[in-house]
This record gives structure tokens, sequence and C-alpha cells, in this order.
């Protein structure tokens, strides 16, 4: 499969295919596309496997637009639209291996109910702790 067409509406990025099929998926996975310009957004080049944006250094592989999850659902979306956490400090702060947080957050993983529960209790308890500082 390769790419005919790109195109953005909102937040997500829509690829038409050479075999007619249409495509997208949530460009909140690409922080430099979603903070490009409209310009460097319209300025790519389609090669044998994916997308380039050379000025602002992004590549999408077409294969990302057949993965299950378009969306970024549940912990993932909270991390993606939400850059200020720091999803090392919070997955040392739950005893768990960044590259496992960062398998959910990219949608490569799911975590379990309990797990899931268990990320967004650190998150509300850091979120409580921030909204105790008292400045002097």
């Amino acid at each position: 499969m390769r790419a005919k067409r790109v195109w953005f509406e909102g937040e997500r990025i829509y690829i038409e295919t050479d075999d007619g099929r249409t495509l997208w998926q949530s460009i909140l996975y690409y922080q430099r596309l979603k903070n490009a310009t409209e310009e460097q957004r319209n300025d790519y080049e389609l090669g044998a496997f994916g997308i380039h944006w050379e000025e602002i250094d992004e590549d999408v592989s077409y294969e990302s637009f057949e993965y299950d999850m378009p969306e970024p659902t549940g912990i993932s979306r909270i991390f993606l639209t939400h850059p200020e956490l720091n999803a090392s400090a919070v997955a040392r702060r739950l005893g768990i291996q960044q590259s496992l947080l960062a398998q959910y957050i990219r949608g490569l993983k799911k975590p379990s109910a309990e797990r899931e529960r268990m990320i967004l209790d650190t998150i509300r308890e850091i979120g409580s702790e921030l909204s105790t500082i008292t400045i002097y």
C-alpha cells in the first residue's frame, strides 16, 4: 500500500491509498505534526513506506494507518493531550518500566483495568499535591 494523497482535518491525518481506501489516524501521536503550521504539514514527500516531512523531521509509516487504535483513548489520550506530564517520572513513581508506560501511551499495549486505575490515581495524586503548593 502507498498513499496517493495526504490531508488534515481537525486533529486527524488522512491518506487516500493507491487501492482507493481512505485511512486516518490522530495527529496526537505525532506532536511535531500537531504543532506544525499548515504550510509545514503540506510540505511532505511520499516514499515507498511512508510520508516524510523534512522541515519538521517527522515520518509516518503507511502501516501505522492500519493499526487497531487510530484515535488514542484512556491513558494514551491523557498523556498525548497533556504533554506537561512527564511519563518517565510517572512510571518511576508507579514502579513500572518507563518503556512499558511509553507503549501504553503510544497505543502499542493496553494496560489492564487495574493498571490503568493505578496510573490514573497516580496522576490525580500528583495533581492534588501540586494544588496544595503555596508560594510565600
